[in-house]
């Protein structure tokens, strides 16, 4: 065991030869501040603590970013990134009632999680201190669209390069043309089994099988030619839905949970997944893909069939995480609208449209006005989630706010819920106990209050004789006691009926999605966000900034499917280069535009905007919208082919690779990390799964009514493994998982402690090592050891080891073996090795 700590601390310290450098979300970081910070400092904080009013109680001010970093009288409010050490959170979590802030109430739980998360993730705040320039509070529409990303896409005239035979594509002229300016050359090509390791899992995310690899290297076609049949093999393969299904899942927060207060589950969001990996395997249209979702129950149908399949793409505006404890009915309508214009801005046209709920957009020409009129759209529309607010009913799943499902052939459920069985003998008993226990405790409450109210009473004295015949400490304990015991009952009970009712709320033909509300509005202005502070209607509509001509509306209609052609226009200058730029980055480790959820003005600016513009009207030009086009012409370009080696020249005019000079060296995702470990020792199922393990969760809550079931025996890819808020599989939680209520476009990379720890102690990776060991053992095909250390490196690595490698693990295995390890044991620890290098966990 010490030998293999030591040979797997060794290899994944060779992680820095293949580490980018990091980058800061600060932009998410500043949405999320003014989304759902600063609304809340200026609501509940700013009237004692700000410093344009003179109001600095104990001497701190939040209304600056140096207010709350120098602090007050008790030092500074926030230390970012530490919860623990935070005044300011001690003091909303109201645990001493003497340092209580606010004073007379207590925030919401929300507002509690909001303000632990801006802490958690550092305590972004743009006020001062950040080199972003607000907007001034009077919001110019004309100058505002002159800015790049609000201008339409312009075509461009191809530039001239010295090195003819180097393009393939016209990709390759702007990429040689910005090197050229910058007097950088191009790295060689990668060999063809770097290549072919690189695009399987850039298409499919999974790694090539040794024969795969023997065939394209020895394939006697030009490197271009031989790269073509590979490429248009993996776009037909089933397993390219998979990949990048999920890379849209990340961009549209799906999750399997409400989350937040009371996290009860969605038994039925995974069929918006399936729709998503059928959409990205058919290859439907990208402006069809996003008018389903934003409006496919408005589309005419051919037949059932496909009215589910639009319906259920609806599930995009469903799936967002909730405040199920709000009372208020009006309140927790506006935060699901929210965070429908949250998605939508950010998903379709990178635009951080939320961060005008309560004030003008601080950066982008947004006005408040714009945003209650794409909230009037959404007000008109029904939620289809399932559940509502607490007062609405939000404790249990209702199944008449989900969409009934009209095809019945393929319905993987009865559509005919299932009759709820009568409660069981032991049920009746326990619900008698908790009711005697209850009338029980209520009489000593009442007898506890009377003592009080006399013993403090001026007009009369307890004798001394009193305590002997009540006892209130003893009483105080036995309520205390009645309590606990109650709640076990309860749970004992909750349980019971849980599994009792479970079909009934999961079974059916059902889906969660939206529908046109009956009653058809526009929204009024919220002034500061206040839900209770309205100023003037704001007619339906769309940002003024991206158009010149309203959209028409109908009068009895949301405005839904008009706002999705809209969105979809050839002409609108955001949605096709948002999608090439999501796709850019996911083929090349960055995008054009770095800042991949934000084309605004706090976002980054494009590397190279001609090239963006000419994909983009490609894009929605002769590539009719098609991604599978899309991917296949830029993986097919020389740009894409190039080694990932460093050169000490380029390095010094462009340490950041932002004229992709080289390959951009990538760690995998999680999805791919596991997917890869489990297809190298062939325990993968590549069968799609079939409904997800949610559906088997029992009601209620989840945390509390049992939780999911083991994944040691699931073995289908990680796309299907289930995605229930705060309760993420612990192998994506390590390997940087993207959040599930946030719109995430490009995950953070995260290089720590437990990741190693996981990979040297994790059950799953130990059981794949053995896996793999077993397999390569078997093989009657490799004759003795160096035959097997190879098929395990061609496997892992897809490339044979060299002869220092070779000589390197067959001593150690042998070392293993004289220690008294079984050939199979000592094989194991080899591969866990192997899985726990740089080279596995990353594409070159």
């Amino acid at each position: 065991m010490k030998n293999l700590f030591l040979f797997i601390t060794f290899i994944f310290a060779g992680l820095g030869a293949y580490d980018a450098k990091a980058e800061e979300l600060t932009t998410e970081g500043i949405a999320f501040f003014e989304k759902s910070i600063r609304p809340l400092f200026s609501k509940h904080c700013y009237k004692c603590h700000s410093s344009s009013k003179s109001e600095n109680k104990g001497g701190l001010v939040l209304d600056s970013q140096s207010g709350w970093m120098d602090g007050g009288d008790s030092g500074p409010a926030v230390i970012p990134g530490k919860i623990t050490e935070s005044i300011l959170i001690e003091a909303i979590e109201q645990k001493d009632s003497d340092f209580a802030m606010p004073p007379k109430y207590k925030l919401s739980p929300s507002e509690i999680d909001n303000l632990k998360k801006w802490v958690r993730i550092g305590a972004p705040d743009p006020r001062d201190g950040t080199p972003v320039k607000a907007a001034t509070s009077t919001i110019n529409i004309a100058e505002g669209r002159k800015f790049w990303s609000f201008k339409p896409a312009e075509s461009s005239t191809l530039p001239d390069v010295k090195d003819e035979d180097w393009v393939n594509d016209p990709i390759d002229r702007y990429i040689l043309d910005k090197q050229a300016s910058k007097k950088l050359i191009p790295a060689a090509d990668a060999d063809r089994a770097t290549l072919i390791r690189r695009v399987s899992y850039d298409v499919v995310g999974l790694p090539p099988t040794p024969e795969e690899i023997r065939d394209f290297v020895n394939d006697p076609a030009t490197v271009q030619v031989a790269l073509k049949k590979v490429v248009n093999g993996l776009l037909d393969s089933k397993h390219f839905g998979e990949r990048w299904g999920r890379h849209w899942l990340d961009i549209v927060r799906y999750g399997e949970s409400v989350g937040r207060t009371r996290n009860y589950p969605f038994p039925f969001a995974w069929k918006y997944r399936d729709y998503v990996i059928d959409s990205f395997n058919n290859d439907k249209p990208y402006n069809q893909f996003v008018i389903e979702q934003l409006a496919g129950d408005l589309l005419e149908s051919k037949d059932n069939r496909q009215s589910d399949e639009q319906h259920i793409a609806t599930g995009f505006l469903a799936m967002g995480s909730m405040d199920l404890n709000e009372r208020d009915k009006e309140k927790f309508q506006l935060d699901v609208i929210d965070d429908q214009i949250d998605v939508t801005g950010r998903a379709f046209m990178a635009l951080t449209t939320g961060c005008a709920r309560c004030h003008d957009h601080k950066f982008d020409p947004i006005p408040t006005t714009d945003y209650y009129a794409m909230a009037g759209i959404f007000k008109s529309t029904d939620t289809l989630s399932g559940y509502g607010n607490r007062q609405g009913g939000g404790n249990k799943l209702n199944r008449n706010t989900l969409i009934s499902l009209r095809d019945k052939q393929d319905a993987p459920e009865s559509s005919k819920p299932v009759k709820p069985s009568k409660p069981s003998a032991r049920e009746v008993k326990l619900h008698d106990q908790v009711a005697k226990l209850k009338k029980e405790a209520r009489s000593l409450t009442d007898r506890l209050q009377n003592f009080r109210k006399a013993a403090n009473s001026k007009q009369k004295k307890v004798s001394a004789n009193e305590p002997k015949k009540f006892n209130p400490q003893q009483t105080q304990q036995r309520i205390k006691q009645i309590r606990n015991q109650v709640k076990r009952l309860e749970k004992q009970l909750g349980n019971l009926t849980n599994e009792r009712s479970n079909g009934v709320t999961n079974s059916g033909n059902l889906a969660m999605g939206a529908r046109d509300a009956q009653n058809i509005s526009n929204c009024k202005v919220r002034i500061r966000g206040d839900v209770d502070n309205r100023g003037a209607e704001v007619p339906r509509g769309v940002p003024q900034v991206l158009t010149s001509k309203q959209p028409k509306l109908p009068p009895k209609s949301s405005g839904r499917l008009e706002f999705a052609k809209w969105i979809t226009e050839p002409s609108h200058s955001l949605t096709s280069r948002v999608m090439v730029n999501r796709v850019w980055h996911h083929l090349f480790g960055k995008g054009i535009v770095r800042t991949v959820d934000n084309f605004g003005h706090s976002g980054e600016r494009p590397s190279h905007p001609k090239l963006l513009d000419h994909l983009a009207l490609r894009f929605t030009g002769e590539m009719n919208w098609s991604i599978k086009d899309l991917i296949r012409t830029i993986v097919m370009s020389h740009s894409y082919r190039l080694a990932s080696q460093h050169s000490e020249n380029n390095y010094a005019i462009d340490p950041d690779n932002e004229f992709f000079w080289r390959a951009n060296v990538r760690r995998l995702e999680a999805e791919a990390l596991r997917d890869a470990m489990m297809s190298v020792a062939g325990t993968l199922n590549l069968d799609p799964a079939k409904g997800s393990l949610v559906q088997k969760l029992k009601a209620g809550e989840v945390g509390k009514n049992g939780g999911l079931q083991s994944l040691k025996s699931f073995t289908h890819r990680s796309v299907y493994l289930p995605i229930v808020r705060n309760y993420v599989p612990e192998f994506l939680q390590i390997f940087d998982f993207a959040e599930s209520s946030s719109v995430i476009g490009r995950r953070d990379i995260t290089t720590v402690s437990t990741q190693a720890l996981f990979l040297l102690n994790d059950r799953f990776v130990i059981e794949q090592s053995n896996a793999t060991a077993k397999r390569l053992l078997s093989d009657e095909r490799l004759e003795n050891q160096e035959e097997r250390i190879a098929g395990a490196y061609l496997l892992a690595f897809g490339r044979t080891p060299s002869g220092a490698e070779l000589s390197q693990f067959r001593k150690y295995i042998d070392e293993a073996k004289k220690n008294g390890q079984a050939a199979e044991v000592a094989f194991s620890g080899f591969i866990q090795a192997l899985f726990a290098s740089a080279e596995f966990r990353y594409a070159l």
